[in-house]
């Protein structure tokens, strides 16, 4: 046996090995948001694949209204405050002496800390005083928000923050490789191309229900546009609406659904009263809501991946968004999608108007969205995942720098 292929089998036998893993992070189901749906995704394929995957998260409004029905013996609770502009979701307070205790204890061999919270923060101090390896995701453009919130001048802060926060990482995974260049320019380092993935056996065309537009108003041979997500204002709704008026001046059939809740539900709602608002959707009763439509407008450009485009792609829509993100990285507009270059706020609203005015292309979209969809199976991420894992233990081991080892096949 040569000495490469020594090597070769003994990172099988490494990477084969079951870790203990304990998830940190502020957002959990049966919250929902895309990180809380994700971080979910990611603990159960590890689960499934029989590494112990402990889920370290702030109390919810949930377990105390459900006696803890909620909690399960892989939770472990910390107490929490609500977070300013989202007041339904919860931040866990600062608590370094508890994640010491717990890890003096029962120590894991990697900490994965999947947001910058007061939480995460005690984590990584936690963890690196104990010399326990430690992995982050980058999931929030925070510093993109701050302007929206009117706290633009906070900007340059957050961003160091955030470059102190994840640079005392061993290894922070992002899901684009755009967002990891423009990353690296602030001065973070260390970083991991990780993409998100779909539950294409969720996510389908078959759950199309004649029924369900029915009750929208929709005849079958109507248009729907939808919209899935928190209705805040770093979503730029106010450009789903602009869309939306200009196709209805030409299409006075077409419908709009707005999947989601939210702070702004109130003056969308008053803004425009035709448009169907179903709230927070979960389970099959989204992916109904998915298959249903035609068309997903997704006007935002202050999101990391955006699930609700690949949700959206396996459940063979024409998807309309700027090239950012994951729109920018999954869709060859005018093949499987529609996109369009950030901040053309212009060509957006042509392009939703030229794809609701055009059903072969609709269908012609959504059948090659749905190819596209069903290479990022969230089996592949949560490999991926593992040998992250893996390489993060045995650099620590050797004291040398982790590396990229594992490719997802395409």
């Amino acid at each position: 046996m040569t000495e490469n292929t020594q090597q070769i089998v003994i990172d099988d036998i490494a990477h084969s090995r079951k870790l203990h893993i304990d998830v940190v992070t502020e957002t959990y189901p049966p919250e929902v948001n895309g990180v809380a749906h994700t971080i979910s995704m990611l603990v159960n394929g590890l689960r499934k694949n029989q590494h112990h995957v402990f889920v370290i998260r702030p109390e919810q409004d949930a377990d105390r209204q459900d006696e803890r029905r909620n909690v399960t013996q892989s939770d472990f609770l910390v107490k929490s405050l609500p977070i300013p502009f989202y007041r339904e979701l919860r931040m866990g307070l600062p608590s370094k002496k508890i994640l010491m205790k717990r890890w003096k204890t029962k120590r894991p061999d990697v900490v994965h800390i999947a947001t910058e919270g007061p939480l995460g923060w005690s984590a990584v101090r936690a963890a690196q005083e104990l010399n326990i390896p430690i992995s982050s995701d980058f999931r929030t453009n925070f510093h993109a928000y701050s302007a929206m919130y009117k706290i633009g001048c906070l900007e340059p802060l957050i961003i160091a923050y955030l470059r102190w926060f994840h640079n005392a990482t061993d290894k922070t995974m992002v899901p684009t490789a755009k967002l990891k260049n423009e990353l690296q320019t602030l001065g973070l380092i260390n970083l991991e191309v990780m993409p998100r993935g779909v539950d294409t056996s969720h996510f389908s065309s078959h759950l199309r229900s004649e029924s369900l537009r029915a009750s929208w108003g929709a005849h079958p041979s109507d248009i729907v546009l939808l919209s899935v997500g928190r209705l805040a204002v770093e979503k730029n709704l106010e450009l789903l609406l602009r869309s939306y008026e200009a196709v209805q001046a030409i299409s006075p059939r077409t419908k709009l659904v707005i999947v989601g809740d939210g702070p702004l539900r109130v003056s969308l709602e008053k803004q425009c009263p035709h448009a169907i608002f179903a709230g927070t959707q979960r389970g099959t009763e989204l992916a109904q809501y998915y298959a249903s439509a035609d068309v997903f407008v997704f006007p935002s450009l202050t999101e990391t991946f955006g699930n609700v485009t690949i949700e959206a792609m396996a459940s063979s829509l024409a998807v309309v968004a700027y090239r950012h993100a994951a729109a920018g990285d999954l869709i060859e507009s005018g093949v499987n999608g529609m996109t369009v270059a950030p901040g053309d706020e212009q060509a957006f609203i042509e392009a939703v108007v030229e794809t609701t005015m055009n059903q072969p292309l609709i269908h012609g979209l959504g059948r090659a969205a749905v190819d596209t969809a069903r290479l990022h199976s969230w089996e592949a991420i949560v490999r991926k995942t593992e040998h992250v894992l893996h390489d993060l233990m045995r650099a620590r081991n050797k004291k040398e720098p982790c590396h990229d080892s594992f490719i997802i096949p395409t």
